[in-house]
């Protein structure tokens, strides 16, 4: 009789972008445990990118993008806004924190 491993329950979390701010801008994972954020604009289109994971994705208003990956590393790694969004866009910025 062959014994089920339990697989990590997958989180979902949604994130919200407006000109220059994301919400949440600090969202905690779990090494190892699989997630998928939604992410919608409120506004105008926006980008989402976290670089140390290779991921990305287009936020537009009134749509929900949503981006699945499983956190390998732990650490507090940076992601940003990769579409221009006007006067505050190089400081739209939030954190992964993986523990």
């Amino acid at each position: 009789m062959a014994i089920a491993v339990a697989q990590p329950k997958e989180r979902v979390i949604k994130v919200t972008a407006k000109r220059f701010d994301f919400a949440p801008s600090v969202i905690p994972l779990k090494r190892g445990v699989p997630v998928t954020l939604e992410l919608t604009s409120l506004d105008i289109p926006m980008g989402f990118n976290a670089p140390d994971f290779g991921v990305r994705a287009d936020m537009l208003p009134g749509k929900v993008a949503k981006l699945r990956f499983v956190p390998d590393k732990t650490g507090e790694f940076t992601f940003y806004c990769d579409i221009f969004c006007g006067s505050g866009h190089e400081s739209m910025s939030g954190s992964l924190v993986v523990t």
